[in-house]
């Protein structure tokens, strides 16, 4: 992967984000990243590979949509780490099945399948709907009690 196709992938990445408001999801995808990288090594490696050979070139390409990428890529990160299944919950808080792509105003959320645990955070839209902020609040935060 050379320089140039990763400067391309992060301009066009920067280009959709200030072009439709979305939040920038690579910090958290970073976070992800670390986490995987202590839980599953072999998921970590296989994961950095997919950065490498097929995001940044598919996002460099201008073919799709590089939210949409990178989405898949968090969902990608979030099932390595705990199986599972992705929902989209749109503005009302309803949870639907995750089908790229998601409209831009759902939350992204990966729900471990087991033993369960916390939600991961896969993607949010520029803006929480009070619905939206509930369910991130108890599913992902682990918040039992309204913020006073």
């Amino acid at each position: 992967m050379s320089d140039d196709l990763t400067a391309e992938a992060d301009r066009r990445l920067e280009d959709a984000l200030a072009s439709t408001g979305a939040r920038d999801p690579r910090e958290f995808y970073r976070e992800r990243l670390k986490e995987l990288k202590q839980a599953n090594p072999d998921g970590y490696a296989e994961a950095v590979a997919f950065y490498r050979d097929d995001l940044i070139p598919e996002v460099a390409s201008g073919e799709g949509d590089p939210l949409v990428a990178w989405t898949e890529y968090g969902r990608r990160l979030a099932e390595a780490l705990a199986p599972g299944r992705t929902v989209a919950v749109d503005v009302t808080g309803r949870a639907h099945t995750y089908e790229p792509p998601a409209p831009r105003d759902h939350l992204i959320l990966h729900l471990p399948g087991g033993r369960g645990g916390r939600a991961l955070l896969v993607g949010l839209p520029a803006e929480l709907t009070p619905a939206q902020r509930a369910t991130y609040d108890v599913l992902v935060s682990g918040r039992q009690k309204l913020p006073g």
